[in-house]
């Protein structure tokens, strides 16, 4: 198996690992950030690498799909972490005018804004789950309260991969009862 088949497929797992354990369904939205560079061994932000996106994106798309989840693409920091997302999932809510590029957004936010259907930029979103590859902090994109989630998968190519989802909050204090498959 070829490098970029490797990566896919550890994306592909990775992205099936979380939609289980997060218990995502269809219309839920997982956010994904990541950091080619750090897939291919470098830096964060020194090495985009659109090859390396791809066979990431892939992956991740051929598991969000079979459940009809809608990708939130992470842009990089010169986006100032704007998301690229179908805009069937934001309904009327706003969007910006932004294209990403690999060196301005991201090879893997550049990926999903050619792939998808009608994709706009937002600039928040309130994912139910989240997978961060290489340390490109995701947190900001995730509805209260975020859980981190240790995956199996936790690893694409070089970069480390963290991930979390969402539980809603807890209230009414030590008296409370709690359905626990919310947890």
């Amino acid at each position: 198996m070829d490098r970029f088949n490797e990566i896919r497929a550890a994306a592909k797992n990775t992205a099936e690992e979380i939609i289980e354990t997060a218990k995502l369904t269809k219309g839920n939205i997982l956010v994904v950030g990541c950091s080619t560079s750090e897939v291919m061994g470098s830096k964060i932000g020194t090495d985009s690498n659109y090859e390396t996106a791809t066979a990431i994106y892939s992956g991740i798309k051929e598991a969000c799909e079979n459940k009809g989840i809608f990708i939130a693409a992470q842009c990089c920091e010169h986006l100032n972490r704007a998301i690229i997302i179908e805009k069937e999932a934001i309904g009327n809510a706003p969007f910006c005018n932004v294209v990403p590029q690999p060196k301005a957004g991201g090879s893997f936010a550049t990926n999903a804004y050619k792939d998808f259907k009608a994709p706009v930029a937002v600039e928040h979103i309130k994912a139910d789950a989240g997978i961060d590859i290489g340390f490109t902090l995701i947190g900001m994109h995730l509805k209260e309260v975020a859980v981190p989630v240790r995956l199996k998968n936790n690893k694409i190519g070089e970069a480390l991969v963290l991930a979390a989802r969402v539980r809603p909050k807890f209230i009414g204090g030590i008296r409370a009862a709690y359905d626990e498959d919310l947890l």
